[in-house]
C-alpha cells in the first residue's frame, strides 16, 4: 500500500529571532503563489473550535465573488482546543485555496499577530477577520466591494441584532472616549478596518489587544489618509464565549487611549504625530 501525501506543506521555520517564530503550513496553492495578490486576509484564531471552519467558508465565499485575487493567513494564537486540527482539516479538504496557517507556540496577542501576518502576506490591501464567524458573507462582500474608494475603510454597525445590552453600552462609551481624545467623529473603531498592507506594516500599533485598531485608525487619519465609513449588519457568534472582555484587553485599551491622546497633543504642539 502506498501512503498518500498530505496536501498541506509544512514550511521549514526560519532561524529564531528574539521570540520563537510561529510554525507555518500551506496549501499547495498558497505555496505556489509567487506574485502579489489584491487582498490579504488575516484570520485571527484563539480557541475558536466550532467557529473557525464556518469563518473560513464565509471568507472564501465573500472574497471569491468580490476581488480579483486573495490569500488567507490564519494565525492560531496558542489555542488550547481543537482549532488547529479543524483548520488543518479545512486546508486538506481545499488544497485549491490560498491558505497559510501560522501556529504560535504561545499566546502573543491579536495586535502582534496582526503585524506578523501583514509582514508574511503579499497583498496590496489588508484586513483582519476574527475567527468567531460574526461577519456574514454579505457583510464581508460589502466591505471588500468598497476597496479603492478610500485608503481606509472603517466598518460600523447599522444593526447588530442579538448583542447584549452591556456590550452595546461598553462599545458606545469606548467610541465616545476615542472620539473625545482623538478629535475625530467616527461611528465605530473596532470594526476591523481595511487598508493598504504597507500601512499596517509601517504604522502598526505597539498595543497588544483589540485597542490597536483605534490606535491604527487615528494614526492613519492624523497622517492624512482618506477614509470611508462602511455601514454593515452584525451578528453574534454561534458558539463559545468572546475573549474580548478580559483584563488583558482592558489594559491594552488603556494603553491605546494613552497613545491616541499623546499623538493628538504632539500634533498640536509640533505639527506632526
Amino acid at each position: 500500500m502506498t501512503d498518500t501525501a498530505s496536501p498541506i506543506t509544512p514550511v521549514v521555520p526560519r532561524k529564531p529571532r528574539l521570540n520563537a517564530d510561529p510554525s507555518e503550513e500551506q496549501t499547495p496553492t498558497a505555496q505556489a503563489l509567487t506574485g502579489d495578490v489584491f487582498l490579504s486576509l488575516f484570520v485571527a484564531c484563539y480557541n475558536e473550535s466550532g467557529n473557525i471552519t464556518g469563518t473560513l467558508e464565509t471568507v472564501v465565499a465573500a472574497a471569491t465573488r468580490t476581488v480579483p485575487s486573495y490569500e488567507i493567513v490564519v494565525v492560531d494564537d496558542g489555542s488550547r482546543d481543537t482549532s488547529v486540527q479543524e483548520i488543518r482539516q479545512f486546508m486538506a479538504a481545499h488544497p485549491e485555496l490560498p491558505i497559510r496557517l501560522l501556529i504560535n507556540p504561545r499566546n502573543e496577542g491579536v495586535a502582534n499577530n496582526y503585524a506578523e501576518a501583514a509582514f508574511r502576506a503579499r497583498g496590496e490591501w489588508y484586513r483582519m477577520i476574527c475567527g468567531d464567524n460574526v461577519e456574514s458573507e454579505e457583510t464581508l462582500a460589502t466591505i471588500f466591494g468598497s476597496i479603492g474608494q478610500a485608503e481606509l475603510l472603517i466598518p460600523y454597525y447599522v444593526e447588530h441584532p442579538g448583542r447584549a445590552w452591556h456590550r452595546r453600552v461598553i462599545s458606545t462609551c469606548y467610541t465616545w472616549l476615542v472620539n473625545l481624545l482623538s478629535g475625530y467623529k467616527l461611528h465605530y473603531y473596532n470594526g476591523m478596518p481595511l487598508t493598504r498592507r504597507y500601512y499596517a506594516m509601517r504604522w502598526h500599533s505597539n498595543s497588544h489587544g483589540f485597542g490597536f485598531q483605534a490606535d491604527l485608525v487615528t494614526r492613519l487619519l492624523a497622517l492624512g489618509a482618506s477614509y470611508k465609513e462602511v455601514g454593515v449588519v452584525g451578528r453574534e457568534r454561534a458558539g463559545g464565549t468572546s475573549s474580548a472582555l478580559t483584563f488583558r484587553n482592558f489594559a491594552s485599551v488603556a494603553h491605546s487611549l494613552q497613545n491616541i491622546l499623546i499623538r493628538r497633543i504632539s500634533k498640536v504642539l509640533y505639527g506632526y504625530c
